[in-house]
């Protein structure tokens, strides 16, 4: 008597396709709003970097695909006979550093005080500091032109027309990432500061060596976002920075096209360019501390 043995079909059953129509309602219709968004962003850019290679450099001769190459626009500018730009860059890079990391200092202090401690006046002071931050900068100008004016009197090095006093301006924001970093804070569990305070840890240790370390993508995110509007203030730098040796890039680039806007396109063009390099390579290393540090908290949590 023999027995017949049936074993399934190897074959999978077929999947139903999603149709055309839908896959375009659903999905598609992002695609294509993502590839006009870059199309959009890129086009300044284009258009800059190809007036930086354009020999003539004027507006009637720059197209977005340039058609000729030159570099000496960038000879140009580096050699200095349009200005210091040497110096400007080095003076960007020094209003940068200081500016960028006192305000992401101060900010996480009093992140981790607004989110870890209860004391009276809390609520009142994140709403203060909501409010003020909802003023532009621009209604504080005379006042601020004054104070200045008014310390250089004293202490001549903080005074107008110094980098000193310029950084000093720029401080004044030094809490405007509050509620960024405590939002960031709030999600971090109580528990970890619970535990290392029952272990005998102190608020310092508990923020410095529990807390600051899973800080780490929101602190590259600030960072990189208070270099990028410290680089490219021009508002406070035109006003307070007047002599050439301490302008920043952006109020000397701005004076040198404010010259003659068609002539000297292509020179601003190559500042610009040599502007966005560090930006670029600055995000390039941060990155992977924004992917690393939010793969590990989520991992850790």
């Amino acid at each position: 008597m023999s027995t017949s043995i049936t074993t399934p079909t190897d074959d999978p059953a077929p999947r139903n396709r999603m149709s055309a129509g839908r896959w375009f309602r659903e999905v598609g219709w992002r695609h294509l709003v993502g590839i006009a968004a870059l199309v959009f962003a890129a086009i300044p850019i284009l258009y800059v970097i190809s007036a930086s290679l354009n020999p003539l450099g004027t507006v009637s001769s720059t197209n977005l695909i340039p058609r000729a190459f030159s570099l000496d626009h960038f000879r140009e500018l580096l050699s200095g006979s349009r200005g210091p730009f040497l110096r400007w860059y080095l003076n960007t890079a020094i209003v940068c550093g200081v500016v960028a990391l006192t305000q992401v200092s101060l900010s996480v202090l009093a992140s981790y005080a607004f989110s870890r401690l209860r004391f009276a006046g809390r609520r009142g002071g994140m709403l203060a500091l909501l409010l003020i931050m909802m003023f532009p900068a621009i209604l504080s100008m005379i006042a601020i032109y004054t104070m200045i004016s008014d310390l250089g009197e004293a202490i001549p090095f903080l005074g107008l027309d110094s980098l000193p006093g310029y950084i000093v301006v720029l401080l004044g924001g030094s809490l405007g990432q509050v509620w960024l970093i405590k939002g960031f804070f709030d999600t971090i569990p109580r528990e970890l500061d619970e535990a290392a305070i029952i272990d005998g840890a102190t608020h310092w240790q508990t923020f410095t060596r529990i807390l600051l370390p899973t800080l780490t993508p929101i602190l590259a995110t600030t960072f990189l976002l208070s270099l990028v509007g410290v680089m490219s203030d021009f508002l406070l730098g035109s006003i307070f920075l007047t002599s050439d040796e301490n302008k920043t890039l952006a109020v000397g680039l701005y004076g040198m096209l404010a010259g003659d806007r068609s002539n000297n396109l292509g020179v601003f063009a190559a500042g610009a360019v040599l502007t966005m390099i560090p930006v670029i390579v600055l995000y390039q290393f941060l990155q992977k501390y924004i992917v690393g540090g939010s793969t590990s908290g989520a991992v850790k949590g």
